[in-house]
């Protein structure tokens, strides 16, 4: 009983902790000076560390979800509805949600070490005693990367995602890419592409503020950069979940999907 209600202390005083860095953020990023060449080298940095992953991962959704659900459908004489359904699935959830999850494992635990090591290392400490502000530069920048990458890459994951099905119809059933595409676009709706685009900005600033959150308050030296990094990943993860839920909750309330 005492070690479930340490547990629970130290899980609320850790959400408060991090609502105030998220607080300080939001002060942070309106007050001059504004670090531009830093944000635009973050990112770039964020973009390209990622997209190869994101790629592959949109590229393999599409081939499975499609080999999975053919035989179902197929057995129903529902074929045709294929790249109806496919299209609806990706945009709307299994897209943003997995690419989100791999953008978190990628870059979240790569913030958390990086900030986590300058911590330690105390590089932060030098920029304070120097006249710089660090949270400016190291965080709010880095939180405004993946805020503004995330949803680029989850339209890049999601359009190498239809391709990917696209093969698998092309293969198993003979449709050009005219008339697999046109059936794609025919069934979305801006109630898809909408609400989905601007969870995934929720999405990058909760990894964004994670992944900062644990590196930027590292401890216990070089073991502690390790913790702020598995950290990273497993909270900003846990968060995805909660955002994703609630954003299908608003969005079933505005849009009635």
């Amino acid at each position: 009983m005492q070690k479930t209600t340490h547990l629970f202390k130290s899980f609320f005083i850790e959400v408060g902790e991090l609502s105030y860095f998220a607080g300080r953020f939001f002060r942070e990023v309106f007050s001059r000076p504004f670090e531009f060449k830093e944000l635009l080298r973050q990112c770039y940095s964020v973009g390209n560390r990622s997209i190869l992953l994101v790629g592959v991962t949109g590229f393999i959704i599409g081939l499975v979800l499609t080999l999975q659900t053919r035989p179902t459908l197929e057995e129903f004489g529902a074929v045709s509805w294929m790249p109806s359904m496919v299209s609806i699935s990706i945009i709307r959830e299994i897209g943003p949600v997995i690419i989100a999850l791999t953008f978190a494992g990628r870059i979240a635990s790569g913030i958390g070490a990086e900030l986590g090591s300058m911590k330690v290392t105390e590089q932060i400490d030098a920029m304070e005693v120097s006249g710089t502000n660090p949270f400016k530069f190291l965080v709010v920048t880095r939180i405004l990367a993946t805020t503004l990458m995330l949803p680029i890459l989850v339209v890049f994951g999601d359009a190498i995602a239809l391709y990917g099905s696209y093969i698998i119809e092309n293969l198993k059933g003979d449709v050009s890419f005219v008339l697999y595409f046109n059936k794609v676009f025919n069934a979305l709706e801006f109630s898809d592409i909408i609400p989905a685009t601007i969870k995934t900005l929720f999405f990058g600033f909760a990894i964004g503020l994670v992944g900062c959150f644990k590196g930027y308050n590292c401890e216990k030296g070089t073991v502690g950069v390790g913790l702020a990094a598995n950290s990273a990943v497993v909270f900003s993860s846990m968060l995805l979940f909660v955002l994703d839920f609630i954003a299908v909750f608003v969005t079933d309330i505005f849009f009635k999907i």
